[in-house]
């Protein structure tokens, strides 16, 4: 049942098998931080890119994860150069040859998490929307059944207009031609993974290659998905949070480990005679190597660079052009990661801003009692002033002092709740705030619900 469940990627509790635990307070630091960044995006992107990227690989915290996401992939930019757009590509009917495909597959997409358990409810709604809207935004390309999760992990984080903008810079950016009729980026990036793992586990490439085993038939869902329906929840996240920062590296990275410690040793091929048990093999994948804290530290030593991914991908075309013609889908160059895709489309300042999200208006409350005794020591040092300049003695300048000193220390400092205050803030919400106490699941129409 377990393995069911990883399958399809139910949330589960904490636990230290499948999340890495981090102290309250360390979370909070990493808030303030990524705030910051957030704040500062393109001082940060131009001139401490490392320390972003730092920063991704120890995680994303979760209340920023979708924003953070956002600026990562370029999609607030192209948002914002953008707008209307998506409403407007909302309001077409689309295409019915693509809207009968998208809701055959809304149901299957995480079935039991909370957003889409429900047949038509609102998650499943937002991702038929997003789904549609792309199919008119790109209608050469129209919609290939692995964007479904791709698209439903961005709605567990931000709004269907950002997850729209998401997906594109995803197809676009990080990931260009793989959801192309033909799917020949795909097959040429495991031409490119095959190479790269004689690199990483020379055992591993000889099995693979002496039983002419296609990288088609064992990673096609791993790099199209992005790994979404294959590892455990707390791993997907970490790899998407590295994946956004530093492009495709990342999923070649994830897909190389995998492969190094399923078929990496002769210990490990005893049970793989042939070509069946071994694509079985990385069907069934062993979960210690997919916990989240062995697959970071791994993927983070494999050496393996944008410049080496690039080398072979040259490489690798000239032999498709040898052997096969040109490719009939000619897709733009990837970006590998969120400093690439800055540099080739500057975004300006105005693109950045961020537009708070919760804005409530706190009438203040007047009190009279209050402000009472204020009323009545300005009337004392009125009388005292008078007194004073009548009689011009020293005695009263000291007690005009002295009053001045005491009125000033009376008085009352009304201190209202912040009712922005992040996830860990010990500050409580405004009794009076609408999201108290409610017992509704929050639609993602409500733009207000989201950080």
């Amino acid at each position: 049942i377990e393995i069911f469940l990883l399958r399809f990627n139910v949330l589960f509790p904490p636990s230290p098998e499948r999340e890495q635990e981090i102290p309250p307070e360390v979370l909070r630091q990493r808030e303030l931080k990524w705030l910051d960044m957030l704040k500062n995006w393109d001082k940060w992107m131009l001139r401490k890119h490392k320390k972003v990227k730092l920063r991704c690989q120890k995680g994303i915290p979760p209340s920023l994860r979708g924003r953070a996401w956002l600026y990562l992939s370029g999609a607030k930019v192209k948002k914002e150069q953008n707008k209307e757009k998506f409403q407007e590509l909302d309001a077409q009917p689309g295409d019915p040859k693509w809207m009968d495909v998208i809701e055959k597959d809304l149901h299957r997409q995480f079935p039991f998490h909370e957003m889409f358990v429900a047949r038509g409810g609102h998650g499943q709604q937002d991702l038929y929307r997003v789904l549609k809207a792309y199919t008119l935004y790109r209608p050469d390309e129209g919609y290939c059944q692995a964007q479904a999760p791709i698209a439903a992990v961005l709605l567990m984080h931000m709004p269907a207009e950002d997850a729209f903008w998401g997906l594109v810079q995803i197809c676009e950016k990080y990931l260009p031609g793989y959801y192309s009729a033909g799917l020949e980026a795909i097959q040429l990036d495991g031409e490119i993974l095959f190479s790269l793992l004689r690199r990483v586990s020379p055992v591993a490439h000889r099995h693979l290659g002496k039983h002419e085993i296609n990288p088609v038939l064992y990673m096609t869902e791993w790099f199209m998905c992005a790994f979404s329906r294959t590892l455990p929840w707390a791993s997907v996240l970490r790899v998407w949070d590295m994946f956004f920062c530093e492009g495709v590296k990342i999923i070649f990275r994830v897909g190389l480990v995998l492969l190094k410690c399923m078929l990496g040793s002769q210990e490990k091929l005893k049970d793989c005679q042939g070509q069946y048990e071994t694509i079985e093999r990385l069907r069934a994948l062993e979960s210690q190597y997919m916990q989240e804290g062995f697959l970071v530290r791994e993927m983070l030593e494999v050496p393996i660079s944008e410049h080496d991914i690039e080398k072979e991908h040259n490489k690798q075309l000239k032999r498709w052009k040898e052997t096969r013609g040109e490719l009939t889908y000619k897709s733009p160059p990837r970006m590998h990661g969120a400093k690439a895709i800055m540099e080739a489309e500057p975004p300006s300042h105005q693109d950045l801003r961020q537009a708070p999200t919760i804005i409530l208006n706190l009438p203040l409350e007047q009190n009279s009692s209050t402000e009472q005794p204020e009323n009545t020591e300005d009337n004392k040092d009125k009388k005292s002033k008078d007194r004073r300049e009548s009689k011009k003695s020293k005695e009263d300048k000291k007690q005009k002092l002295n009053k001045k000193k005491s009125a000033k220390n009376r008085k009352v400092s009304k201190e209202i709740p912040n009712p922005y205050a992040l996830p860990s803030d010990p500050m409580p919400l405004l009794t009076d705030s609408p999201l108290h106490e409610s017992n509704q699941s929050l639609s993602s129409t409500e733009q207000d619900t989201y950080l």
